[in-house]
């Protein structure tokens, strides 16, 4: 561990010694000097304004005594006991931090008792008679420490912080993997990892697919949805979302700013065991984005587009249906071909009724008519089959859904 060691005691020709009496002195007193330094921690910080029994006071007290005597025992030899007082500072630091306190509160505790520690130890200095240069360099010694080790402490607190968010990084990644793994999920494991990684078990949850263009740099995070658990090194990047339903989590156009320009695919709400299902179609939809089946831009909710991931579920299966169902379409020309296919969709979609057929192809009746003529006489009295005809819907679903990504 490279900790900062105090290097400001006057040194070289010009510098004034301080006598070790005084370090005698004050070790002597050491108790009682630490007894009054506690004493106005606890006053002037209100985050150490606790009870003095259990841990945090046992901790506090030997913290002050510890300090003062390091304190003592650098101004009786500087060069030997420098390094000793900022391991110890960064040791409080890192404590500090990792007991869930602020730096400011640190701060003040190393101000409030160093001056205290300064104001006591000069009324020793007169106690022993020493002349102004001799208790400058005290002085001098005094602010320059408390400065160097606070520089200590906030090193030790700053790298505590950075493992300790390193530490729930990975833990939260662990548990990502976890719960989007392909085989069955422990709640048990779920429950313990969660806990560690500081993360509230939701009872839902959805998985957001996004896409990742090449020119896409790993730490351009989405911002969306706070407490998701987000993974941007896996193609695609991924990112779990807790109570999706909750607070508009992708409702309008805040979430697709916070998504930062990247389009995604957001899989179906699921619980909280069953989020692989929900990464699962998320990335179909998001594949059916990149060829045009599915939207391309902005951010599209698998819950929108039910019929069309199952009509995508099993595409070789998919084809042969298309193959079998639309034979009949194979003795027509290509543009022959494609306005029977729009004019037999709509047919069946709307019931049989010409009048709405042409409405929504925006042509004649006539027309309608002239067309379903020719149908009727190449697929016959399939066209009149309930079974047959939800084949032929699902068949000329998927070649209209084909053209619109073209």
């Amino acid at each position: 561990m490279a900790v900062p060691a105090p290097h400001g005691v006057p040194d070289g020709p010009e510098a004034t010694p301080v006598p070790p009496a005084l370090a005698e002195l004050l070790r002597a007193r050491l108790d009682a000097v630490s007894d009054e330094v506690e004493a106005e921690v606890r006053r002037q910080v209100p985050e150490y304004a606790r009870p003095s029994d259990g841990v945090f006071g046992r901790n506090l007290r030997a913290g002050v005594v510890q300090a003062l005597t390091l304190f003592v025992d650098h101004i009786a030899d500087p060069r030997e006991h420098g390094d000793a007082i900022a391991a110890t500072y960064h040791e409080l630091g890192r404590g500090e931090a990792l007991e869930g306190r602020s730096l400011d509160a640190l701060q003040s505790a190393l101000r409030v008792g160093g001056m205290h520690a300064w104001r006591l130890m000069g009324r020793t200095a007169e106690e022993l008679g020493l002349d102004s240069t001799a208790v400058t360099a005290l002085g001098e010694l005094a602010f320059r420490t408390v400065h160097e080790v606070a520089e200590a402490a906030a090193a030790g607190y700053a790298e505590a912080q950075l493992r300790s968010a390193d530490e729930l990084e990975r833990r939260r990644r662990r548990l990502l993997d976890l719960l989007l793994d392909e085989g069955p999920v422990s709640p048990e494991a779920v429950h313990g990892l969660a806990h560690s990684a500081r993360w509230p078990v939701p009872r839902q949850v959805a998985v957001v697919a996004l896409a990742a263009p090449p020119d896409r740099q790993e730490e351009d995070r989405p911002l969306a949805a706070a407490g998701a658990l987000v993974d941007m090194k896996s193609r695609p990047p991924r990112m779990l979302v807790p109570d999706p339903e909750g607070s508009g989590r992708f409702g309008g156009r805040a979430f697709t700013l916070a998504l930062r320009g990247r389009p995604a695919a957001i899989g179906p709400t699921v619980p909280l065991t069953d989020a692989g299902q929900s990464l699962r179609w998320a990335v179909r939809a998001l594949g059916l984005m990149g060829r045009g089946i599915l939207p391309r831009q902005n951010v599209v909710r698998c819950a929108d587009h039910l019929s069309t991931l199952l009509l995508y579920g099993d595409e070789p299966l998919l084809a042969q249906l298309e193959a079998r169902v639309l034979a009949p379409l194979d003795t027509a020309s290509a543009g022959q071909r494609v306005r029977l296919a729009e004019t037999l969709l709509a047919w069946l979609l709307s019931g049989s009724n010409v009048p709405d057929v042409a409405a929504r192809l925006h042509i004649h009746p006539q027309t309608v008519r002239y067309r379903l003529r020719q149908l009727e006489k190449l697929f016959g009295d399939t066209l009149h089959d309930p079974g047959a005809r939800l084949d032929l819907i699902l068949a000329l679903r998927v070649g209209e859904l084909r053209n619109c990504g073209n």
